[in-house]
């Protein structure tokens, strides 16, 4: 059974689209950040299904993706490290109000 390209982009697109939204419309840093993690997999999405269709027997993009995963995560615990030092000091998460760290 052949499996047609759009079954695994559109899906992806979605997903990327749903986190482009996600990123623009919301002020808290933990949505933002998870909408972020959200486009990044659909992107890794897209690596693997490129990858599948257009070099069958290679595994290139998979490793690819397996490499943007593990970087992925590093940021990830980076960006919460920094969350958790922006709620110690203005014991607030919203992006709004990060200009008190100015000062």
């Amino acid at each position: 059974m052949d499996i047609n390209l759009m079954f695994y982009l559109i899906p992806s697109l979605i997903m990327f689209c749903c986190g482009v939204y996600g990123f623009i419309t919301r002020k808290n840093m933990i949505a933002i950040l998870i909408s972020l993690e959200l486009m990044l997999n659909a992107v890794d999405i897209n690596f693997v299904v490129f990858n599948r269709f257009l070099f069958p027997g290679e595994l290139e993009g998979m490793f690819f993706t397996l490499f943007a995963i593990a970087i992925a995560a590093a940021e990830t615990a980076l960006a919460i490290a920094i969350i958790i030092n922006i709620f110690r000091v203005t014991k607030n998460i919203d992006i709004r109000d990060l200009n008190k760290m100015k000062f």
